[in-house]
C-alpha cells in the first residue's frame, strides 16, 4: 500500500508540474528571465534545419516527374516546375534555419504545397478511374509502383501540411509566441524524460504522416485542433482507397 500512495502522489506532481508549465507559457517575466523555465517548443528559438524538409519538397517533385503521363496532370511538367521555382525562393529566404517571418514566404510556401498536393489529388483520381474502368494495365509491377508512388508522395504532401500549419509553421513555432499546439506529441506529455532543447521538426510530422497513412488513425501524436482531426480523417480516407483498390487489382493480375 504504502508503494502504490508512493506512485500515485509521484504521478499527481508530474501531472501538476506539467501543467504549472503549461499555463506558465501565458506568463512574460523580464527580459532575459523569460523562456528560461520552459521547455524548447514553448520558448523562442534559432528555427529548425531547412534540409529535411527541402529534400522531401525535391522527393515529392521527382515522384510527381517519374508518374507515366496517364497518371499525371497534364502538361506533365508544369506541376513540378512550379514546385521547384516556389522551393528555390524559399531556400533563398530561409537558407540554413526556418526562422524568417511574412506573408510572402508563407503564401510561397503554403502554394507549393498545394501544387504538391493538387498534382497528387489528380494522380490519385486517374488511378482509381483507371482501376475501376479497368484500363490500367495488365502489368502488376507497374500499377503497384505507381501506386507507391502516388501514396508516397501523399504521405510526404501531408507531412508538410503538417508542419506547416502547426501553430501558424516553422518559422512562427521558432518564436514560440503561440502556446496551444495543434499536434500533442509524447515529449510534450512528458517533460521530465524528455530533452530540454527537443521541439517538434519536420521528421517528426513525416512520422505521424507516415504511421497514420498505413493505422489509418493517430498512434502516438494526437491532433488536438478540428483542421487536423479533418486532415488526419482525409490522409486515412484517401490512403485505405489507394491501398485496397491497388493492391486488390495487382492481386487479381497474379492470378
Amino acid at each position: 500500500m504504502h508503494d502504490e500512495h508512493r506512485y500515485l502522489t509521484e504521478t499527481l506532481r508530474g501531472q501538476l508540474t506539467r501543467l504549472e508549465r503549461l499555463l506558465s507559457a501565458d506568463v512574460h517575466l523580464p527580459d532575459g528571465l523569460d523562456d528560461v523555465h520552459l521547455p524548447a517548443w514553448l520558448r523562442r528559438t534559432e528555427g529548425e534545419q531547412r534540409l529535411p524538409a527541402s529534400l522531401a519538397v525535391v522527393a515529392a517533385i521527382v515522384l510527381q516527374i517519374v508518374l507515366p503521363s496517364e497518371f499525371a496532370l497534364r502538361p506533365h511538367l508544369l506541376l513540378p516546375v512550379l514546385e521547384v521555382a516556389l522551393l528555390v525562393g524559399l531556400i533563398a529566404a530561409n537558407p540554413v534555419r526556418i526562422n524568417r517571418e511574412s506573408r510572402a514566404l508563407r503564401a510561397a510556401s503554403l502554394g507549393m504545397l498545394a501544387a504538391i498536393s493538387l498534382g497528387n489529388a489528380v494522380s490519385a483520381i486517374l488511378l482509381v478511374r483507371h482501376l475501376v474502368d479497368g484500363s490500367a494495365g495488365n502489368s502488376a509491377g507497374a500499377l503497384l509502383a505507381t501506386g507507391a508512388a502516388i501514396w508516397g508522395t501523399n504521405v510526404i504532401a501531408f507531412a508538410l501540411w503538417y508542419w506547416e500549419l502547426d501553430r501558424g509553421g516553422p518559422a512562427a513555432r521558432a518564436k514560440g509566441e503561440d502556446p496551444h499546439p495543434d499536434f500533442l506529441f509524447t515529449q510534450m506529455t512528458a517533460p521530465e524524460i524528455t530533452p530540454p532543447n527537443w521541439e517538434p521538426t519536420f521528421l517528426d510530422y513525416l512520422y505521424l504522416s507516415f504511421t497514420n497513412a498505413t493505422a489509418f488513425s493517430p498512434t502516438d501524436v494526437m491532433p488536438l485542433s478540428r483542421w487536423a482531426k479533418m486532415m488526419m480523417l482525409c490522409q486515412s480516407a484517401v490512403s485505405i482507397v489507394a491501398i485496397a483498390l491497388v493492391i486488390s487489382r495487382a492481386v487479381n493480375i497474379f492470378k
